[in-house]
């Protein structure tokens, strides 16, 4: 991997993880003055809107990742950082799969359901990549 892709990789990762962070602290945690709204802060819709945005880069990076990361380090059996790099490839799917299907369902209760398991498996995917940079290094692992 070039340190371009890894930036690509990290800065989309990051981008797409805040936005979605700040959006479901704005959703689900504040409170807003109009009961009757679902916008509970005046930038919700921009953090959401941003979310939308980036989401498709990071999605972009994760296939190129793939490529250029995932696929040698399996065929080279590298077994650093291997169990949080596969739960951070297995979330990925997913997480992009539930990320679509929000923006298409129409019925509440299969909306509601798909976004928290977006939400669940955003989280993970994020802790994991954190967590493989993190045990990557610290075990000789430059790549990560």
């Amino acid at each position: 991997m070039t340190a371009r892709e890894r930036w690509l990789f990290w800065i989309t990762g990051a981008g797409t993880t805040v936005t979605g962070l700040v959006y479901f602290w704005m959703k689900y945690l504040m409170d807003g003055s109009d009961p009757y709204s679902a916008v509970h802060h005046p930038w919700q819709p921009l953090m959401l809107k941003l979310h939308i945005v980036v989401a498709p880069l990071l999605v972009f990076a994760l296939g190129m990742f793939t490529v250029r990361h995932l696929a040698p380090q399996l065929a080279l059996r590298v077994a650093v950082a291997r169990r949080s790099g596969l739960t951070t490839a297995l979330v990925a799917g997913p997480m992009v799969v539930t990320g679509y299907l929000i923006q298409v369902l129409t019925d509440e209760r299969w909306l509601r359901g798909v976004a928290w398991g977006h939400i669940g498996v955003g989280v993970v995917f994020a802790a994991a990549v954190v967590v493989h940079r993190i045990v990557g290094r610290g075990n000789g692992g430059d790549e990560c």
